[in-house]
């Protein structure tokens, strides 16, 4: 290469390297108190003994828990089956199946109780389906019969949530003001989590109808929270303040890596595809936790119950890739910054999908080794209890 070109090409680098630093210097980082960035690894092992149970196996890709008044759970295979847990055996019979678009990461995904299910039997599913020709995600109800052996399909009460391969979100969840949160993905096009009328890449939030609500954040949408990838985990920390875990990227805009938990609360913007890592940027929010290496978590709840008093209010997350329970404790005077975290069950069950507070205040995980990425084995996937 001749001379001259040779300084044109480093001109070039030179003005490409100094457009990213002031990029860079425009958004931010975080400083290490606010967001915790794990370089290598996943976090120190867990130190507080717990016992698991096996409570079932059998099933095929569990992907959510519906606890129902006196203990029983409605479990989603993704599939299309809903399977009924009573009286801590699974039932040998679907409680329903589900017509479902086998996408590779669709299907029949979330599931959730009426608030008022004690007197209606009614409950919600996230599916992946054919609509018209043309594949989507929507949120269906339907009713429990009152032995809880069968269930009927009652309606769609929220359709057109774009779906693809990858990114299909499904988690559900009946918030404390007893309206419908459902976590969506971006269906593999990142600008969509930036549009609050667009329903990818959102959790949304719904009355049990399917209205929007009133009082949401972005008037006439039923938009809770922007900028998401694809969650499928969250809880509350009280009645206004969530716990939001979401994928990083596997290769939009040449990275990679560096999934989420994140504080936030009404009308908030979690940043995809803006921010990456512990970056800042104004009006979004930054992470409180984030990995180098892909986890990407699942399900995540906080614990609630006393048989290990150590988790106390601590955020539980499930994790696919990387095989392990995530335990993240908060600090007690700053809710979003990150007192200490750690690893258990590495490498031990498995991949992690569901994480649920049961009504018997133990903590229940499901496997998610028959969706293609695990080993299923002959006993297929399990639904764990947690218990000192």
């Amino acid at each position: 290469m001749s001379p001259t070109r040779l300084l044109t090409a480093a001109l070039v680098v030179l003005t490409a390297s100094t457009a990213a630093c002031r990029k860079s210097q425009a958004q931010g980082t975080a400083s290490p108190q606010d967001c915790v960035l794990v370089e290598d690894g996943w976090g120190p092992a867990g130190t507080v003994p717990i016992t698991v149970d096996v409570v079932a196996e059998g099933l095929e890709v569990p992907w959510g828990i519906a606890w129902l008044p006196g203990g029983d759970a409605l479990i989603t295979e993704r599939p299309g089956r809903v399977r009924l847990l009573k009286a801590g055996a699974l039932q040998p019979q679907p409680v329903a199946t589900v017509r479902v678009t086998r996408a590779a990461e669709g299907g029949l995904l979330g599931i959730a109780a009426h608030p008022d299910f004690a007197t209606n039997r009614a409950f919600y599913v996230y599916v992946t389906t054919d609509a018209s020709g043309k594949d989507e995600n929507r949120i269906e109800r339907w009713t429990l019969s009152e032995d809880h052996a069968t269930a009927t399909f009652d309606r769609v009460i929220y359709g057109g949530i774009p779906s693809a391969t990858y990114h299909d979100g499904g988690r559900l969840r009946f918030g404390p003001d007893g309206m419908l949160y459902a976590g969506t993905g971006d269906a593999r096009s990142p600008d969509r989590s930036q549009d609050v009328n667009d329903p990818a890449g959102k959790l949304l939030r719904l009355t049990p109808e399917g209205q929007v609500p009133q009082d949401n954040p972005f008037p006439g949408s039923p938009a809770f929270l922007t900028g998401i990838r694809n969650t499928q985990g969250w809880d509350w920390k009280d009645a206004s303040h969530l716990y939001v875990t979401d994928h990083g990227p596997s290769g939009e805009t040449m990275r990679r890596g560096h999934d989420e938990v994140s504080y936030a609360r009404a009308g908030d913007n979690l940043g995809w595809p803006g921010i990456y890592s512990c970056e800042t940027r104004e009006g979004q929010v930054t992470p409180s936790l984030t990995f180098d290496d892909a986890a990407p978590p699942g399900g995540a709840a906080l614990y609630t119950g006393t048989a290990i008093p150590e988790w106390k209010g601590s955020l539980l997350v499930g994790t696919l890739g990387s095989r392990h329970l995530h335990r993240v404790e908060f600090a007690a005077d700053h809710p979003a910054r990150v007192a200490r975290h750690e690893v258990y069950l590495q490498d031990t069950y498995g991949r992690l999908r569901e994480v649920s507070m049961g009504p018997d205040g133990h903590l229940y995980v499901t496997t998610s080794n028959c969706d293609g990425r695990g080993d299923c084995g002959p006993g297929k996937d399990r639904l764990l209890r947690i218990r000192r």
